[in-house]
């Protein structure tokens, strides 16, 4: 492999829905039969693209098909992709936590993972023990796993519950301690799941810095999975985008793979929202329809910098959901991939104590704040801070160039920034 230090080769991997085996002795009899003849399972020619913005009617999915890419030693590669995209699969392949249904992958050297909060920890045991119990897994000695304790301790801010069974730590202390572990114990290659979101602004800056450590001067290989394409442009030297469970834009430069997925997510954006299948929560309350709308709710297509706009999300949820502390946001992201604002009830009025079983979410900008361009729309709605509903890429939209200041003069497109109200004097 010289230098390269993964190399995956023609992976692919299937499952059958709801289901563990074919379901059926007789199917299950021919795999076997199939695998004793030294022939292909004939079960892998079934199956559908995973391509969850429509409906399966097929028993068998392939949540990752034909993947082939290599990394080399001391490269950052990010792995960009929407929900349902394959990316955690990959991820869990790559960890060694399932194997393909069919490929290979090579890799050398230590690994370490964080795929989700709680991976790798025992929860009877403290966070010392856990520190040693990971270390140990990786194949380091005590005197190695304790000439890194203090290091890890401080990095993570846990020092007063160290000895504290993690079952009893707030998400956000579980993560820091779990990536304090994987970047500290000497990992060659270290694979980060999305999990920097539980934490803190602090944190995730102190995690995304020492991940850039790890790789420039340490020489360790990262692989980085985020839905934030600022901390992708930030940490990564190359990216690769999955769609629909295969390859869409091949490891190459970050900027180009950016652009590419924006452009899937904007093309995406078209099919409505009530047949998006590409979402996550637990969907008690689902968001059915989105439209921007004007003073007099006449609907928008293309908006105006400055102008008065509603966003309203219309929603159903069953007839027997209990819906109360619900919080709604919307974020918008710019076709350069960075967040540009986020606005939700929970900060700027709190949440709704009560809503009905059907209506629609009202969001009033009396000043849209963003300059001319492309915008994506990303909607969640929570309930008792449990994710109900959140698609990404719900709607994008165009902004043309207004009078914001009400001045008479235009802020220019290449000044990609919010606007803000402000004013001016000298003394």
């Amino acid at each position: 492999m010289g230098n390269t230090v993964i190399k995956v080769e023609n992976l692919s991997k299937q499952y059958r829905l709801g289901e563990v085996g074919t379901g059926a002795m007789k199917d299950d009899i021919k795999r076997w039969r199939y695998k004793m003849m030294g022939k292909e399972d004939p079960f892998l020619k079934i199956g559908e693209e995973n391509d969850r913005t429509v409906k399966s009617n097929s028993k068998y999915v392939w949540a990752l098909r034909d993947i082939n890419f290599e990394v080399r030693q001391g490269e950052v590669l990010g792995i960009i992709g929407r929900n349902g995209a394959g990316k955690s699969t990959l991820l869990k392949i790559l960890s060694r936590t399932t194997g393909p249904t069919i490929g290979s992958v090579k890799m050398k050297g230590r690994i370490a993972s964080l795929l989700e909060v709680g991976t790798g920890f025992h929860g009877e045991l403290s966070g010392r023990e856990n520190i040693f119990l990971n270390g140990a897994i990786m194949g380091m000695t005590k005197a190695e796993i304790k000439s890194k304790l203090d290091e890890i301790i401080d990095f993570a801010g846990v020092e007063k519950y160290i000895d504290t069974p993690v079952k009893r730590y707030s998400s956000g202390m579980y993560v820091r301690l779990a990536f304090g572990v994987a970047a500290h114990l000497d990992p060659d290659i270290m694979i980060v799941d999305e999990v920097l979101a539980v934490g803190d602004a602090d944190f995730q800056k102190k995690a995304l810095g020492k991940m850039k450590d790890v790789s420039t001067k340490d020489g360790r290989t990262v692989l980085f999975v985020s839905h934030n394409m600022a901390s992708i442009q930030t940490l990564c030297s190359k990216a690769v985008v999955l769609k629909n469970g295969r390859i869409d834009s091949p490891v190459g430069d970050v900027q180009n793979a950016i652009k590419e997925y924006l452009f899937s997510a904007q093309k995406n954006s078209i099919i409505e929202l009530n047949a998006r299948n590409d979402r996550q929560g637990r969907g008690n309350i689902k968001f059915v329809n989105i439209e921007f709308l004007n003073e007099d709710d006449q609907p928008q297509i293309d908006l105006i910098t400055g102008q008065y706009v509603k966003i309203k999300l219309d929603y159903e949820s069953g007839k027997n959901a209990i819906l109360s502390n619900i919080t709604v946001a919307a974020a918008i992201y710019g076709d350069d991939g960075l967040l540009y604002t986020m606005v939700g009830n929970e900060f700027s009025s709190g949440s709704f104590a009560k809503i009905n079983s059907n209506g629609s979410f009202i969001c009033e900008l009396k000043k849209l704040p963003i300059v001319a361009g492309n915008y994506l729309l990303n909607i969640i709605v929570s309930q008792d801070g449990v994710m109900e509903d959140w698609v990404q890429e719900a709607i994008s939209f165009n902004v043309e160039n207004g009078d914001f200041y009400g001045t008479g003069k235009i802020i220019p497109i290449s000044h990609r920034s919010l606007l803000i109200e402000n004013r001016w004097n000298i003394i």
